[in-house]
């Protein structure tokens, strides 16, 4: 058993003597080594005692967090327009595929609360040291692209609910902008999470406006349970819809915050049972949204004039006011802000962070501005200017949200790659690396990420797409991929290339294992099957997101 950063304050009695050695931590910042000081209480560096019990509730009180700020905050301005979108024009009729969401959601946020917890180091500085420079740089140059368009989408939603409320938006951008940059400016992360968990709460403000669009519940609930398409509808359309739910809800920015917020908070692997909950509940919250969403614009939408027309989420709200009432429309109008306001929190957040473990820098909401001066200038340049933008005269604000809908389709599959190699990898996790099973699901999720990505692109730069060609490329995806790890596997079962098999780890282990620090790390062991996969999604990344966008800028200049 590794000699754990947790024993190092413990009197020498009740020390491990298992370990000969104190092990240097892997953290880049101290500040992120010390007690859980978390929005509901705080658990001391030393506590090491079980929990029965009352002390069990009083221990997920003060881990709660991470995961459900990463889970509300992904319904955001982009998650309202989606949910709306496919309720205006479809009913729910693919209120589906938010239960197929489930699964994957759990599956990426549990490998990056893990790799948080045990490893200590963000996503970005993983893929740093275990991939080489060049995807490291790759990682952070486009989170930092598309995290920066998708905190314009923010301000964008701010600018429509505003707009719904009579609020000039000069007041209401500029207001906004200064509570978001205030929460993270305390130099005190248990402030910041008060703040964060009463938006939260504000984000129940849905379910009042479910319960008075009064919703036919067993049409909702049998659309929830038995997948259908659109009756009439166009497949490509409903196909690209369904693409743009995933896009929505799982989202390259949430596995970056989330691995470093855990690390921010403290947690340890002692407390991933406790976080694995905080996640759960975080994910009963963001489906508990959507479907609201969903249910209530069917009702409000459905038999009138609009339904089948999406516009926006403002012109959504409207349609509420008429509909449902005036009290409903504020509701969600309000919601809408709630979510903007929470979503570039985040989202600003995970691109500082990353950039922070990169560069080395001081990164963390316990330190004050003065003592993190380039954590801080990261998250509050990217809100003023995306707030700029969003207040410019002319800006083309509809295509920069496609843009972002489009790029974090694009972007996706890579991130979710990363993240199972490093999962696999024991030197990294211990004996919290993933299961057999574990990586199975992963591999057909990436899969069906990345055919599902290719869809999204071909239908940028090819709007006149059809269902055949979309089942073609499926079809075809399907295939490929199939035939790629076939032949990888059998490589590599000739080459008698394996990752470590032979160590075992007891339950003790797993309350204690750290990751050594990073230069103490073996270098990563690539099966055939893994570089087959970077090689394969290093050209594709390269060739869509180009394409993409040459296309965004083409359709800037008149004419196109």
């Amino acid at each position: 058993m590794t000699y754990n950063i947790e024993e190092a304050t413990l009197p020498a009695p009740m020390r491990s003597t298992a370990a000969p050695k104190q092990q240097r931590g892997a953290q880049l910042d101290s500040e992120h080594v010390g007690d859980i000081r978390g929005c509901f209480g705080t658990i001391f560096m030393h506590d090491t005692r079980p929990r029965t019990g009352w002390s069990r509730l009083k221990t997920l009180l003060a881990v709660l967090g991470p995961g459900v700020i990463v889970m509300v905050g992904d319904n955001d301005a982009g998650a309202f327009g989606t949910y709306t979108q496919a309720a205006q024009n479809y009913g729910t009729t693919l209120v589906w595929t938010l239960l197929l969401l489930i699964p994957v959601l759990f599956v990426n946020q549990d490998m990056v609360l893990r790799l948080g917890a045990v490893t200590g180091v963000g996503h970005a500085r993983l893929i740093l040291e275990r991939f080489g420079k060049f995807w490291g740089a790759f990682s952070v140059i486009d989170l930092f692209l598309l995290n920066g368009l998708t905190i314009v989408t923010e301000f964008i939603g701010l600018n429509l609910a505003f707009d719904y409320l009579g609020v000039p938006k000069i007041w209401g951008i500029g207001i906004s902008a200064l509570v978001i940059m205030a929460s993270v400016s305390t130099g005190d992360l248990r402030r910041f999470e008060r703040f964060a968990l009463v938006l939260v709460f504000g984000s129940l403000l849905l379910v009042p406006v479910l319960l008075m669009a009064h919703p036919p519940v067993p049409q909702v609930a049998h659309d929830l349970l038995v997948p259908r398409f659109p009756a009439n509808a166009p497949v490509a359309d409903v196909m690209l819809l369904i693409i743009a739910i995933v896009g929505t809800t799982v989202a390259p920015w949430q596995l970056f915050f989330q691995q470093s917020y855990v690390i921010d908070k403290r947690i340890t692997p002692r407390f991933i049972p406790y976080e694995r909950i905080d996640l759960w509940i975080g994910i009963g919250l963001i489906i508990l949204g959507a479907v609201a969403m969903m249910a209530f614009t069917a009702v409000a939408f459905t038999g009138t004039p609009e339904y089948g027309h999406f516009k926006d989420a403002g012109a959504v709200a409207v349609g509420i006011g008429q509909h449902i009432g005036r009290t409903a429309g504020v509701f969600f109008a309000v919601a809408l802000i709630d979510a903007c306001i929470i979503g570039a929190a985040a989202v600003s957040l995970s691109t500082a962070y990353a950039i922070g473990d990169v560069l080395s820098m001081r990164h963390s909401l316990h330190r004050k501005m003065s003592d993190a001066k380039g954590f801080y200038a990261v998250y509050f340049g990217l809100i003023v200017i995306s707030a700029a933008v969003v207040l410019t005269p002319g800006a083309p604000l509809g295509l920069l949200t496609n843009a972002v809908q489009t790029l974090a389709g694009v972007l996706l599959p890579s991130a979710t790659v990363f993240l199972l190699l490093l999962c696999n990898d024991k030197a990294v996790l211990g004996p919290w690396a993933n299961t057999r099973g574990t990586s199975i699901f992963t591999g057909v999720v990436i899969a069906i990420l990345v055919m599902l990505s290719v869809i999204l692109t071909a239908s940028v730069l090819f709007p006149a797409i059809s269902g055949v060609h979309i089942f073609a490329i499926l079809a075809g995806g399907s295939l490929l991929a199939l035939v790629l790890s076939l032949g990888a596997r059998i490589i590599d079962t000739r080459q008698g290339s394996r990752r470590e098999q032979g160590i075992r780890f007891t339950a003790a282990d797993r309350l204690t294992w750290r990751m050594p620090a990073l230069d103490e790390l073996p270098p990563a062991r690539l099966t055939v099957l893994d570089r087959t996969w970077l090689v394969v999604l290093r050209g594709y990344l390269v060739v869509a997101a180009g394409l993409v966008l040459v296309r965004i800028i083409l359709l800037m200049v008149p004419g196109h």
